[in-house]
């Protein structure tokens, strides 16, 4: 089993920057990758930045490409997102998750996780 805690959200203008933590705590042998997700108002989660555990490899969606970072620190159990060039587009509620993903391609895909945080609150204002 594997315990997830987002913070870091908050409200800023557009053209700022932000840092999410991921506190993880727990083991579970099947998990092999590690992402953030977006979920906007009235919009469905989608995936914005994913790392594999081995590699450290990270994939991002194109929307946020050059502008988020996802990073790992295994000796804090944390996984990080760092935000920047925010838009209004960005607000919304920021997950991350921990899954199995057999390839690149899955990492972006909701199906790949198994283990969710709460959420934490990211609002862009013009």
């Amino acid at each position: 089993q594997v315990h997830l805690v987002e913070s870091g959200g908050g409200s800023v203008q557009a053209g700022e920057s932000l840092s999410l933590s991921c506190v993880m705590s727990g083991y579970a042998i099947a998990v092999n990758c590690f992402g953030w997700f977006h979920q906007a108002p009235g919009q469905e989660r989608e995936a914005v930045a994913a790392i594999f555990t081995e590699n450290r490899r990270p994939t991002y969606s194109d929307s946020v490409k050059g502008r988020f970072t996802i990073a790992e620190d295994s000796a804090q159990k944390t996984l990080y997102l760092r935000m920047s060039d925010l838009n209004p587009d960005d607000t919304g509620m920021y997950f991350c998750a921990a899954g199995k993903c057999p390839s690149s391609w899955a990492l972006l895909q909701a199906a790949s996780y198994m283990y969710w945080g709460q959420g934490t609150q990211v609002t862009v204002f013009p």
